[in-house]
């Protein structure tokens, strides 16, 4: 656990207590603070039963001597309109920050000497992949690390500082939102789509809080950029001109003259004008297509900066076995594979996992987000079938018509039956059943976890049925 400074005898309040949100209330309540939680869920609260920080409701928190609120990621801050607690904070003149911005504090107050380094990773798309991998990759180069924040363990949580320890940090937009004082030794932001625009009121608020993750950063620093896609392509070239820290662009699909890219599944680098062939990813079946490519240039570019050669880097992202729910294989019944890549939640996440396969049996659908599919039109020739579930099922159909045929299956369950079946009467040599349903899983399921969870037992359930090993 990370303890906070200067907390002694002061007031916190701590609103949402999901894993980040108690890990935050334990952190304070260790450090001497006098903490005040609540959330608006029954269960939730009922897990602070028996700690010394039992939910009260925030109309009897003493607002007039409160330090700050801590609210959890989900919680709105502007758009579509700030929660009430949000503005009760701001009526009252007290702050509101993030968990990430006590883990900033404790590291600020920490003497130089004793500091431990810490990586940040963000981008609409790849950032809990990229982060996992860096820290794979840093592990089998020998150093102690330890990877949280939006993956994995909550931020606090994480063990004390240690100066000899390396931090890696997935941050999403609400997070940074949240956080003021962090200065990281490297951030890596990826890329990005148009996404959380009911949260950041549109894309230009979106990408301002993806571009605080630089916030902070001195000479020393080390800022790796994705060049992909136009919106990261301008911070990068911001970034470079400012010259404040240096800059080393990621590409998957471009030769750089500095930097690193993936062309056809080899990585290339260039830090000191001369480029080098650092390995080959085409086979390495946990870093599947070309976005996986640009999460590993990106990682390959982030290691080298901690001592890890490029040649090395790629050696250990070779080991590396992924993350549930992107890209996961969970099975394959005779000839069919089935691909579980629940955490696609927007279609540009989609179009990637779309690219990494043919002859696929796509099940798509969902909580829709604006947009929807219509960028996908064109990647249906990979596509034999789609089979749509939940809200969206109706407007994809729509969107995809004339591009591929639309099953219309309602959930999940008779999605995979349909898929499943349709895929192994096919006359495709390997076909792909595919979950990426480009869609929040709010619908049906209570977060992406849990809608991959279900479409691996599902699976799971079909290899018995067949007297099959999935």
């Amino acid at each position: 656990m990370i303890l906070i400074p200067d907390v002694k005898r002061k007031n916190y309040g701590v609103f949402g207590l999901g894993l980040s949100g108690l890990a935050t209330c334990e952190a304070l309540a260790a450090s001497g603070a006098r903490v005040y939680s609540f959330d608006e869920n029954r269960e939730a609260r009922d897990k602070t039963a028996q700690t010394e920080y039992r939910c009260e409701h925030p109309k009897n928190w003493p607002w007039k001597e409160m330090e700050a609120l801590v609210v959890s990621p989900g919680v709105p801050l502007t758009h579509p309109k700030p929660h009430a607690i949000v503005r009760k904070a701001r009526q009252e003149n007290v702050p509101v920050i993030g968990d990430t911005e006590l883990f900033a504090r404790a590291l600020n107050a920490t003497e130089p000497h004793a500091r431990p380094r810490v990586i940040g990773v963000t981008g609409s798309n790849g950032k809990s992949t990229t982060a996992a991998l860096i820290g794979h990759v840093l592990k089998q180069a020998g150093e102690d690390v330890y990877v949280g924040g939006n993956i994995g363990e909550a931020v606090l949580s994480l063990p004390a500082f240690d100066k000899d320890a390396i931090y890696v940090l997935e941050l999403s937009s609400f997070q940074l939102d949240l956080t003021y004082s962090l200065r990281l030794n490297a951030a890596a932001f990826l890329n990005l789509s148009p996404d959380h625009i009911d949260r950041h009121g549109d894309v230009d608020g979106y990408l301002k809080a993806k571009r605080r993750i630089f916030l902070n950063q001195t000479a020393d620093g080390l800022a790796v950029v994705g060049v992909d896609d136009d919106y990261a392509q301008g911070v990068c070239t911001e970034l470079m001109a400012r010259n404040a820290v240096e800059v080393r662009p990621v590409s998957a699909g471009s030769a750089l003259g500095r930097g690193v890219y993936a062309l056809d599944g080899e990585i290339y680098c260039n830090f000191d004008g001369k480029t080098l062939l650092a390995g080959d990813l085409a086979r390495a079946r946990s870093l599947r297509g070309r976005h996986n490519h640009q999460n590993a240039a990106a990682a390959v570019a982030v290691c080298e900066r901690f001592g890890v050669s490029p040649v090395l880097a790629v050696k250990a992202a070779r080991r590396f076995e992924g993350l549930a729910h992107r890209l996961e294989e969970v099975g394959r019944i005779g000839k069919v594979l089935f691909v579980n890549d629940s955490k696609a939640t927007n279609a540009e996440a989609a179009s990637r996992a779309l690219s990494a396969f043919s002859d696929i049996y796509w099940i798509a659908g969902g909580k829709p987000k604006e947009g929807g599919v219509e960028s996908l039109r064109s990647m249906m020739g990979r596509v034999r079938g789609a089979y749509l579930i939940g809200e969206a099922a109706e407007v994809f159909e729509e969107q995809l018509k004339g591009a591929v045929a639309c099953v219309q299956c309602g959930d999940l369950e008779k999605a995979v039956a349909a898929a499943s079946a349709d895929a192994a009467a096919s006359d495709a040599a390997n076909p792909v059943v595919l979950l990426s349903p480009a869609c929040a899983s709010y619908d049906q399921f209570e977060n992406f976890a849990r809608r991959g969870n279900a479409f691996r037992a599902l699976v799971s359930d079909l290899a018995s049925t067949n007297g099959e090993a999935a």
